[in-house]
């Protein structure tokens, strides 16, 4: 296939593109917001002439890509691909030294800053160079939200302000141990080294060892970094996102802010080949991996407060048998019958998880232990939230629906 047909098949969204000559070796790694878009203006007879480009173009005999869900992510892991190849057309950014790096100090609770260094400090660590600053301080200070490190210089004599935000958690009196600030330094190194799927690994080993030697406050700690990593990949900092979920914790009175949520729906016609549907949210964002269909394999008739009963316990029973994570909120579609055949069956499996249920006519949202329903503005940022995670399990639900009866009426399994 030819190169700018290939393209075409590139995604719209944001990642890092290697170009390789004839042999296969990579020569260029670059980013993009739009891989499709970027790596097609390469193409263009309208492009602006760049001499390092042109003999660049003429090499190139294949392109791959690893798409990524933000651009935050796409910096990082650009960086780390280009110390990783050692690609010749990224020489010149590789050496000038008026791009940021950012430099991981040797000491015994290493600082971490953006520098533009003349000369290399023995003993520390330097990761990339960045072209955007800006994108890079933003991408450092959600890192530290996540895990705490030092930027000051010297250790200050008594804890600073970033210790009272819960940016560092004040190595210079003590407040945390060594060991545990290497754990933190370690998880930023993997970050900063684009090794997401072992960081993954790493702290869901930290949280289940902590919670098996019964040090819950630690396990749950690594919980929330698990989520909120999920939530710097996924490019869910849009703080359109943080007020939905703000208001919708305080009108609900949930216990934390609501990062992952999963909505249920029934689909039957006549209680013919009913089915159930459970969608996945991540920080205001579909996870689509961890969307679930279920037959109804119980219930006869027409039932759906037993239909959705079935489906949430089925649901709630595998995660608990294998240890996995609970969201934050079940939303349920439909109103007080189907909320209290839900929580029945998490209370019979002794699981606590918020639940609400949001009825389609007047979008009226029901609460546990709640006699009256509560409705909120149509112009709620929290009902709008509902209201999209609703909806799409229900167009979830019916999809699936259609697929079976449209292989019934084939005669297939």
């Amino acid at each position: 296939m030819d190169i700018k047909d290939t393209i075409k098949n590139f995604p719209l969204t944001s990642g890092v593109y290697l170009m390789k000559n004839k042999s296969g070796k990579v020569i260029y790694v670059g980013k993009a917001v739009s891989l499709r878009k970027r790596v097609q203006s390469y193409f263009r007879k309208s492009r602006r002439i760049d001499p390092k480009t042109d003999f660049l173009v003429t090499e190139i005999a294949g392109i791959g890509y690893i798409e990524t869900a933000s651009e935050a992510e796409a910096l990082i892991l650009e960086a780390s691909l280009i110390k990783k190849y050692g690609p010749k057309y990224n020489i010149e950014l590789r050496d000038d030294k008026s791009y940021p790096l950012v430099e991981m100090t040797g000491e015994a609770f290493p600082r971490l800053s953006i520098e533009r260094p003349r000369t290399r400090k023995k003993g520390s660590i330097y990761y990339g160079p960045y072209v955007k600053a800006g994108l890079l301080r933003e991408a450092l200070t959600l890192m530290r939200r996540i895990f705490t490190f030092r930027t000051c210089d010297p250790f200050p004599k008594k804890e600073c302000l970033d210790y009272h935000i819960g940016l560092c958690d004040a190595p210079c009196v003590g407040k945390i141990s060594r060991k545990d600030y290497a754990k933190n330094i370690r998880n930023v190194r993997l970050i900063l080294e684009g090794k997401r799927d072992m960081l993954y690994r790493r702290l869901r080993k930290d949280m289940e060892a902590l919670s098996a030697a019964h040090k819950y406050e630690k396990a749950a700690l690594a919980r929330d970094q698990l989520r909120a990593i999920g939530a710097l990949y996924s490019g869910t900092k849009d703080i359109n996102y943080y007020k939905e979920a703000e208001q919708l914790q305080r009108v609900l009175n949930l216990p934390r802010l609501p990062a992952r949520i999963e909505a249920f729906d029934i689909s039957n016609i006549m209680g013919n080949q009913a089915v159930g549907s459970m969608v996945a949210f991540l920080n205001g964002k579909p996870d689509k991996n961890n969307y679930r269909r279920f037959c109804i394999k119980e219930v006869r008739g027409i039932d759906d407060f037993k239909m959705i009963g079935e489906v949430v316990r089925r649901r709630y029973r595998r995660l608990r048998d294998e240890r996995r994570f609970f969201p934050d909120l079940i939303v349920i579609d439909g109103g007080k019958g189907q909320l209290s055949a839900a929580l029945t069956e998490l209370g019979a499996l002794d699981i606590d998880i918020p639940v609400v249920s949001l009825a389609k006519r007047e979008e009226e949202i029901f609460l546990p232990r709640k006699r009256d329903a509560l409705r909120l503005a149509k112009d709620s940022l929290g009902l709008k939230l509902l209201q999209r995670m609703r909806d799409e399990a229900h167009r979830f639900a019916v999809t699936y629906h259609r697929t079976l009866r449209t292989k019934r009426m084939l005669g297939r399994k």
